[in-house]
C-alpha cells in the first residue's frame, strides 16, 4: 500500500518478479496475475484481515503511517 494511492482501495503483492494488485473490498485481482497456490493464500490471508486493510488504507490516504499487518498463521 502507497500513501495517497488512488482508487479503489486496494493493496499489492509481490511475487517473485511479479506485482499483483488486489481490491480490499471484494478481493479481487485489477492488475498482474499469480500460481493459484499463492492467489489462494493471499485470498485466505486477506479476507481475514480484511478490516486491518481498510483501516490502513484510510491511514494511507491521510498520508499517516501504516500498521504492520500479521501474517497468516
Amino acid at each position: 500500500m502507497y500513501l495517497s494511492d488512488h482508487n479503489p482501495p486496494h493493496f499489492h503483492v509481490f511475487y517473485n518478479e511479479d506485482e499483483v494488485v488486489f481490491t480490499i473490498l471484494d478481493l479481487k485481482i485489477i492488475r498482474g496475475n499469480l500460481p493459484r497456490r499463492v492467489r489462494n493464500f493471499v485470498l485466505e490471508w486477506a479476507f481475514e484481515r480484511r478490516e486491518e486493510l481498510m483501516k490502513n488504507w484510510e491511514l494511507a490516504q491521510a498520508r499517516k503511517p501504516l500498521v504492520k499487518l500479521s501474517p497468516l498463521e
